[in-house]
């Protein structure tokens, strides 16, 4: 690890803001660098920044005190809008009424590293070569290296560690989060399929999930088959009828979090939901089809695993040999 610029240790540091503003996931990895700052800082005051689909998560965990949350998506799709601009405008009055001692950005985004800059605070982050854009570098004043190599909860305990002048615990990363109340549960024990994703390179073939699920039901679990958007209900609903599984009402992402708390056992797909499930300590299998799970693998301080790769579809078999292990863990 490396630094650069103004890097170095900042001790003391009552008021923060941390900036990670998205995917779900990567908020989801972030979250842990807050139980290491407490751990170091007791009485420092921590804020956070995050798009507002993702505001959910940050709220559940009991260390942040406020969380901002920004809409740039929709903001940048009518810049021309009156109402874009004073929303913006309204979210830089609240950053600069923050009075914030040192903003950490964790994104490593241009876009990321503007909005911590408005904060008018000295802003921290990567340095040009380990930075997710490098120009994003050029907007911190202070700057450290924290190479690729790392998984991403590692990358920001070691970033944050750095910038607030600690070694990065010995301990598993703590992430903290506290389900909320649920509004919607079924009455059995039951398993969660996440076979939904973003992208289409994403996902996994239907007939292996209503295998899954079929292996759920077996095990006296009710496969509940989650979904986000109108097009993912269609398969949620189509899953859950060939292995008798329950389809759940269209849910929040702070609701979804009480569901996934309480499941037996997660599969999902590389999604957010996936990655929340195994932070909230729920047993979890990862399935990825295009993205490699080394840097970005499912983690959490339940039983997790992660199988398949860039272009490497895992096949049912294997997908199903891994849940028994993990059954046996």
């Amino acid at each position: 690890m490396t630094t650069a610029g103004r890097a170095g240790p900042t001790t003391g540091v009552p008021r923060l803001l941390i900036v990670k503003t998205s995917s779900m996931g990567d908020v989801v990895h972030a979250l842990p660098v807050l139980a290491d700052i407490r751990r170091h800082h007791p009485q420092a005051v921590i804020d956070w920044l995050v798009e507002s689909p993702f505001a959910a998560i940050p709220q559940l965990h009991p260390g942040v005190r406020r969380v901002l949350p920004m809409a740039w998506r929709q903001w940048r799709a009518r810049l021309l809008s009156a109402t874009s601009w004073r929303a913006m405008r309204q979210l830089r009055h609240d950053l600069r009424g923050g009075d914030y001692d040192l903003v950490l950005d964790l994104q490593g985004l241009l876009k990321s590293a503007l909005w911590a800059r408005q904060s008018g605070a000295p802003v921290a982050g990567y340095d040009r070569a380990t930075a997710r854009e490098p120009l994003a570098a050029w907007a911190y004043q202070r700057r450290v290296g924290v190479p690729w190599t790392f998984h991403a909860v590692q990358r920001c305990r070691l970033l944050v560690a750095a910038h607030l002048g600690y070694a990065v615990p010995a301990e598993p990363p703590d992430f903290g989060l506290r389900a909320p109340a649920p509004t919607w549960l079924p009455r059995a024990p039951y398993a969660v399929l996440i076979p939904n994703a973003s992208r289409p390179e994403k996902l996994w073939p239907e007939r292996h999930w209503v295998a899954v699920g079929q292996r759920c039901r077996a095990l006296g679990w009710l496969p509940v088959v989650l979904w986000g958007r109108a097009d993912e209900q269609t398969l949620a609903e189509r899953i859950a009828a060939g292995c008798e599984g329950d389809v759940p009402p269209f849910l929040r992402v702070g609701e979804m979090a009480a569901v996934l708390a309480g499941a037996q056992q997660v599969v999902g797909l590389d999604t957010g939901f996936s990655h929340l499930a195994a932070a909230l300590g729920r047993p979890t299998l990862g399935i990825y089809c295009d993205h490699e799970p080394g840097q970005a693998g499912i983690t959490g301080p339940g039983r997790v695993a992660s199988i398949g790769g860039k272009g490497q579809v895992p096949a049912r078999a294997d997908v199903l040999a891994l849940f028994e292990r993990q059954l046996a863990g």
